[in-house]
């Protein structure tokens, strides 16, 4: 993988080049639009409120590859929006989002972090790296966008410097060899093994990336076993909560908050 100035590698032309997209409409997603009759939110309660960024309609090709905002994308808005406050406390830095998609969440949290915070955002689907990168830009939010598998590249990089970090993984509950299928929108969502392969591939990098005051936000689903999860963090030094769930449909969906034991040495 090629770097260009921003870390971001372009999926058509020279490093560092602008992809030249066609003209399209554009929709404001709201947050409440997401919402049915069959879910049951949990309050949302913060001193700080992040907008919802402007996401294009996606064209049929992109709806056919990247992953689009669903009721995941804005739980996990709403969890960030709900620890905000504390965020902001703590002063980040350096902000990473693994597995970006349409870039929704991204351009969120950078809008509400400001230019004081150094915001990347990563994704393995080139096509879906390109969505992000338009996302950022088209809602005024400064991201550097890298095309990566999970943290890559980043993990010795930004040893112990990311104050937050955010990953809404492929959780579906699948056949393992789904995972690894050539087709891009199915590796957005398909988990193998109680949906947790690819989640728990990041587990190891996260405390070696994490600073002392950083925090990760993972999203995840009642088949992944929260708990376990979170047994599975605590063995890599970090303490786990839920910060935020809801249910719709047949999807229990939760946001889960780790941050370090003991601080590095």
């Amino acid at each position: 993988m090629v770097c260009c100035p921003h870390w971001y590698k372009q999926p058509r032309g020279e490093p560092g080049g602008c992809v030249k997209l066609a003209p399209r409409l554009h929709v404001l997603v709201s947050r409440k639009a997401w919402s049915c009759d069959c879910c049951e939110h949990s309050s949302v309660a913060s001193s700080h409120k992040m907008e919802t960024p402007v996401v294009s309609s996606f064209t049929e090709s992109e709806r056919a590859s990247v992953y689009e905002p669903a009721e995941d994308s804005f739980l996990l808005i709403d969890a960030l929006e709900k620890e905000l406050s504390e965020i902001l406390l703590r002063r980040p830095s350096v902000c990473v989002e693994v597995g970006s998609g349409s870039g929704i969440v991204s351009a969120a949290i950078a809008k509400a972090l400001g230019n004081s915070c150094y915001c990347i955002a990563t994704d393995i689907n080139e096509k879906a790296a390109a969505m992000t990168k338009t996302t950022c830009e088209r809602n005024g939010a400064n991201v550097d966008v890298i095309v990566n598998d999970l943290v890559g590249c980043l993990a010795d990089r930004l040893r112990h410097q990311v104050d937050l970090l955010i990953f809404n993984p492929p959780y579906v509950v699948t056949l393992p060899e789904e995972v690894h299928t050539g087709q891009l929108l199915p590796r957005s969502w398909a988990g193998g093994a109680k949906g947790r392969e690819v989640m728990d591939r990041l587990a190891p990098y996260v405390p070696e990336m994490l600073s002392d005051r950083g925090l990760y936000f993972l999203l995840v689903i009642k088949e992944n076993d929260p708990g376990d999860v979170c047994n599975l963090m605590s063995a890599h030094g970090l303490r786990g909560e839920t910060v935020i769930s809801r249910r719709c449909g047949a999807e229990s969906l939760s946001v889960l908050r780790f941050e370090k034991l003991e601080k590095n040495s």
